[in-house]
């Protein structure tokens, strides 16, 4: 009950607005009813408030007939023909009203007949009015103009972010066939040739595929929850490589809870085994280091093998780079690139978001 009562004396920003620029604004006509007309203070108060209602009534006139013919949806040309009409109408009732007002109270405190006179005669009230008039029509439609643009920025930011999620789903949901699909061809070759790894293989593609599953809507995940898919991974693939594979870990321990990309290590380093160490008879090291520089997170996958510039990039890099790209707006890159002793090197740097 309380509640509706306070919901029902509750003043509105527009009525707040209305009550207080036009209480400031009749205090100059208030000054002058005291010092040059005059008045006493209780006919000066009267005159006070009067002004406030004129001028609340003419401008709240002015605002039925803008929300009545929705002026506000109108552009710029259109609603100044509609505006500027009204507007001067409204001067000249705030002339002859202010006027018939003014007589008024000359007839009740000096007992002149002036309004014939007042009502006849244009004069500078005229002015003032107009330029009240218009300034509160200004501020009114540059408000609702405000509104809008805030509400417009909104909803296309609203629209960016649904865009934006659209596309990683659309990029993850690409990831994660190429990633089962190469980890299946794994799992083919120790079918027949050690059963028991094989069954060993299953599982951990199982934990994979559920950490991944359970990830799916996680665009960002800690550098320790994603080594830990990588782990897995190289675990799967020495079954199958044995002693060809050897991994190496370089991580700054102080960098496992930074957030990185989802799957984004696991590809570079599933990347570096199919296209380093399997081609290679006797295999191959692939190192992997993690570690902090002006204001990137570094992380680094080599494997043996040398660059072959003619061949395009692969499914899960090519998605790599569109999902850095849509994650960091152009400050995350991912490089590879060829070093000495026949070596491949990919780099990735991820920004030190502080937000």
């Amino acid at each position: 009950m309380l509640g509706k009562i306070k919901k029902l004396i509750s003043i509105s920003l527009y009525w707040k607005c209305q009550l207080i620029g036009w209480g400031v604004v009749s205090l100059l006509w208030l000054y002058i009813a005291l010092v040059r007309d005059q008045f006493n203070v209780f006919h000066a108060l009267i005159n006070y408030v009067l002004d406030v209602a004129i001028c609340i009534g003419l401008t709240h006139l002015y605002r039925y007939y803008a929300l009545r013919g929705k002026w506000n949806e109108l552009n710029i040309k259109k609603l100044l023909i509609k505006a500027i009409p009204l507007v001067l109408l409204l001067s000249v009732a705030f002339m002859q009203i202010m006027m018939l007002k003014t007589s008024f109270f000359v007839y009740m405190v000096f007992n002149r007949d002036v309004f014939l006179e007042n009502v006849l005669v244009w004069n500078p009230v005229l002015l003032t009015g107009l330029r009240q008039i218009s300034i509160w029509v200004l501020a009114y439609h540059l408000y609702h103009f405000y509104k809008k643009e805030i509400h417009t920025a909104k909803a296309n930011a609203q629209l960016s972010i649904i865009a934006k999620q659209a596309q990683l789903d659309n990029l993850s949901a690409q990831l994660n066939p190429h990633f089962l699909f190469n980890s299946l061809n794994s799992i083919k070759s120790l079918v027949m040739e050690n059963p028991k790894t094989a069954r060993r293989a299953v599982d951990l593609l199982s934990d994979l595929l559920r950490s991944s599953l359970y990830e799916k809507d996680r665009d960002l995940l800690p550098i320790k929850e994603e080594l830990l898919l990588v782990k897995d991974y190289i675990e799967l693939e020495k079954m199958r490589f044995e002693e060809r594979l050897n991994v190496i870990f370089d991580i700054d321990e102080s960098l496992e809870n930074f957030m990185i990309p989802t799957l984004s290590i696991q590809l570079l380093v599933e990347n570096a085994i199919k296209h380093g160490v399997d081609k290679y008879v006797e295999g191959g090291l692939v190192e992997i280091s993690i570690k902090e520089t002006v204001n990137f997170i570094e992380i680094i996958v080599k494997n043996p093998g040398k660059l072959n510039y003619e061949k395009k990039n692969g499914l899960g890099l090519s998605n790599l780079k569109k999902r850095l790209e849509i994650q960091y707006k152009g400050k995350a890159s991912i490089k590879i690139s060829e070093a000495s002793g026949k070596k491949i090197v990919a780099t990735l740097l991820i920004p030190i978001v502080t937000e």
